[in-house]
């Protein structure tokens, strides 16, 4: 394997490590905290902008430690690589220690903020690229 293929591994084992912690620790305050007061929709959508914050702060970290260059073949790689291995500690999280068969774990996702969490799947799976157009629409 070049060296550019393993940074890439790299970078999105740490990409999804550093999301996955700061959305445990959200979650963790979020169940006993906010879901009883406010409920389990309200709890997640107050969640969703601290873990956008979180996924570019992520990106941005990982992008420059593992010095990612520019071009989408790479970037995305990171993104969908985290975002498989991110998949996976969920579907692993809902079926094993929850006890619940995939199919019960999607069906109990509600509509609104289940919508709102497939969206930021596909940020978190794309941020690692969005921050290269962002990069260069403010240079140019």
């Amino acid at each position: 394997m070049d060296t550019l293929a393993i940074r890439s591994i790299k970078a999105g084992m740490a990409y999804f490590a550093l999301v996955f912690g700061a959305g445990f620790v959200l979650g963790a305050l979020r169940v006993p905290f906010l879901v009883p007061r406010l409920g389990e929709r309200m709890a997640e959508l107050i969640e969703m902008p601290f873990m956008l914050v979180v996924m570019v702060m992520a990106a941005r970290f990982i992008v420059r430690r593992f010095g990612l260059p520019g071009i989408a073949p790479a970037r995305l790689g990171v993104g969908l690589l985290a975002l498989a291995l991110l998949l996976g500690a969920e579907v692993l999280l809902a079926v094993m220690l929850q006890d619940r068969t995939l199919g019960e774990y999607v069906a109990s996702r509600d509509p609104v903020s289940g919508a709102v969490y497939l969206a930021m799947l596909a940020l978190f799976a794309a941020m690692p690229l969005l921050l290269v157009r962002v990069a260069s629409a403010s240079r140019g």
